[in-house]
């Protein structure tokens, strides 16, 4: 049954079809990552009506689990798909939650109270699903849940597998959806980040149908590539990172894939990949059905700030100089979004490269020069001064570095700013066609490290002290608020229309400091009835925002984090809003006993 269901699957059409308004067929909502819904049965008009419709617990009856749930629901022909606690596969009826099957991945406990990882989604493709759990992408019948064992082996790519490279004491996993193009599916890969070694995050594409390795490209260049002058000889066999972590986008009618790299590892350190390390943190247009390059740019020249592009880039059509222009739109850790010619690479405002600071580290060489885009403006605060330090922690950082944005760490706790989750992280942007707007989840926050000597047979010179996220004796930032915003940025007119504090602390509040934002994990979705919905904060709610002007338009205590992107679709002839519940990762205010669980899945939709 299982194969007979995989060879009526190999007539696949040149494009996967449209996305009906009524689902989520998609992590990004399509596959352009625009994470917009022409819904608009809920609208500014109706949306204090929105209340509960339905709760599914996904944790298993005996879990204890403590975790994280990441996942960004898709639903598809009235059947929705999750990825829950403890990375169990689940279809529940979109209309009702109604649990319709389950599958469990083999080796991983679902009993216990640490967490399995995450996985913030699936691929779904003619019938099938492409989950990807840990080290392995699985392949299950939509229908049944049951695993298609004529895929890969055993019914799953083992991503640890057809690296190109030498894996002994090296890891990867996969914890975000990648996308398909024709009989093809290319996947996402999150390696580790030093200083010790870790593998390498080349770009693979697979065969839907067998799992077999149709193509690869290599992000840290081999002997005779495009970019392999810019490491060190040998980092090709040494160096890893430069992966693909927070997701892909595919142009189906020009075939090509858009890809955004990390950053090479060590994150801090690069005096053993002496260069400007292509194609570590860059925007790839690959050739989808080949994986041949078509145009690059890079948004860190030898990156020593973890700067990742952290996620999917957002493919728009945006008015520019009068006319419609398809463009590629990249947030971006660094607080900028990049905006390029899609069919070209060719930048739609100016991107200048400016002088930036050396490093004091032995070893090191920094890159001498960073691009600085000119439009739209930053939406995050760049760089560090004494004065944008809260008053009473000043001391606390008397001898810490501090500087602009690109100050190389050094021996000194170096204070980085956006930090190192951000600026823009993992839940990107969502955009509005008719807007031309753009809406970005993003952090105000601090972070810092600085280079010790590592002990003599670790086997490389320097360690660091840590991602280290600064705060004072309370766990509040030491910078002056927000410290987590929602920004809109009109791509049209390259201007930021709005920007919101996101989240508070209920604490501060009390005294007076209201909606100082807080720190932000996953992204927010926009919706032809003018409404924003956005989680992700530390004050465990889940909130709707007026897409104009980023009033408060309702808001939902759920009891624990909402750290996914939430879906919008429409069944049984209404329109639902549907994301889960994680562990609390408040320190200073642990969530106050909720309505709801970890590993909760809650669906609202208008009462009336």
């Amino acid at each position: 049954m299982q194969r007979r269901h995989f060879l009526q699957s190999s007539a696949l059409a040149a494009f996967a079809p449209e996305k009906p308004a009524a689902e989520w067929r998609y992590y990004g909502g399509d596959q352009h990552a625009t994470r917009y819904s022409p819904l608009a049965q809920i609208n500014r008009s109706n949306i204090r009506k929105l209340d509960v419709a339905w709760v599914h617990h996904s944790a298993a009856s005996n879990s204890r689990y403590r975790g994280s749930v990441e996942c960004t629901p898709l639903v598809v022909d009235g059947v929705m798909y999750i990825v829950g606690a403890a990375l169990r596969v689940q279809a529940l009826d979109a209309a009702t939650g109604r649990l319709l099957w389950t599958w469990e991945p083999p080796g991983v406990s679902g009993g216990g109270r640490r967490a399995s990882g995450v996985s913030r989604g699936m691929v779904y493709h003619q019938g099938l699903l492409y989950a990807p759990i840990q080290s392995r992408i699985w392949c299950l019948d939509a229908k049944t849940g049951k695993v298609v064992d004529s895929f890969g082996e055993g019914g799953a790519i083992d991503v640890e597998k057809d690296v190109d490279r030498d894996m002994t004491g090296l890891s990867l996993q996969s914890t975000t959806p990648g996308a398909v193009y024709k009989d093809l599916l290319i996947i996402t890969t999150r390696t580790e980040e030093g200083p010790k070694p870790a593998a390498p995050g080349h770009i693979r594409a697979y065969d839907l149908r067998t799992g077999k390795r149709r193509w690869i490209f290599h992000t840290i260049p081999h002997p005779g590539e495009f970019g392999y002058e810019t490491w060190s000889p040998d980092a090709w066999k040494k160096t890893g990172g430069a992966n693909c972590w927070g997701g892909l986008t595919v142009d189906e009618r020009r075939g090509m894939v858009f890809v955004s790299t990390g950053s090479p590892t060590w994150d801090f350190y690069g005096g053993d990949r002496v260069g400007m390390n292509l194609f570590g943190n860059s925007i790839l247009a690959l050739n989808a059905e080949t994986g041949k390059r078509i145009w690059h740019f890079q948004t860190v020249h030898h990156d020593l700030w973890d700067y990742d592009i952290p996620c999917q880039p957002t493919l728009v059509t945006m008015t520019h100089k009068g006319r419609k222009v398809d463009v590629v739109a990249q947030v971006s850790k660094t607080g900028w979004v990049y905006l390029f010619e899609r069919a070209t690479g060719k930048p739609i405002y100016p991107i200048e490269e400016r002088p930036v600071p050396p490093s004091e580290i032995p070893g090191e060489k920094a890159w001498p020069t960073q691009p600085f885009p000119t439009a739209p403006p930053p939406f995050s605060r760049q760089g560090i001064r004494k004065e944008d330090l809260r008053p009473e922690v000043r001391e606390q950082l008397k001898d810490y570095q501090l500087g602009p944005i690109f100050t190389p760490p050094g021996r000194r706790e170096s204070v980085a700013m956006p930090g190192y989750h951000g600026g823009g992280l993992w839940g990107g942007a969502s955009f509005d066609p008719e807007s031309e707007w753009l809406y970005v989840n993003h952090n105000e926050i601090p972070w810092s490290t600085a280079i010790v000597d590592a002990p003599k047979d670790a086997g490389y010179p320097y360690q660091f002290t840590g991602y280290n996220r600064n705060h004072d004796d309370n766990s509040h930032p030491v910078i002056t608020p927000p410290w987590g915003m929602i920004s809109a940025i009109d791509l049209k007119n390259a201007t930021i229309k709005w920007q919101v504090p996101h989240g508070e602390f209920k604490k501060l509040s009390a005294k007076g400091m209201k909606r100082t934002g807080t720190y932000i994990r996953g992204g927010n979705i926009a919706t032809k009835g003018g409404v924003l919905f956005a989680g992700g904060t530390l004050d465990s709610t889940f909130r709707a925002y007026d897409a104009k002007n980023g009033e408060v338009l309702w808001e939902k205590y759920m009891g624990g984090g909402t750290f996914a992107t939430p879906s919008t679709y429409e069944a049984g002839g209404r329109q639902f809003v549907v994301v889960p519940v994680s562990d609390d990762l408040n320190p200073e205010e642990p969530a106050e006993p909720g309505p709801y669980k970890i590993g909760d899945f809650v669906a609202f939709a208008v009462n009336g």
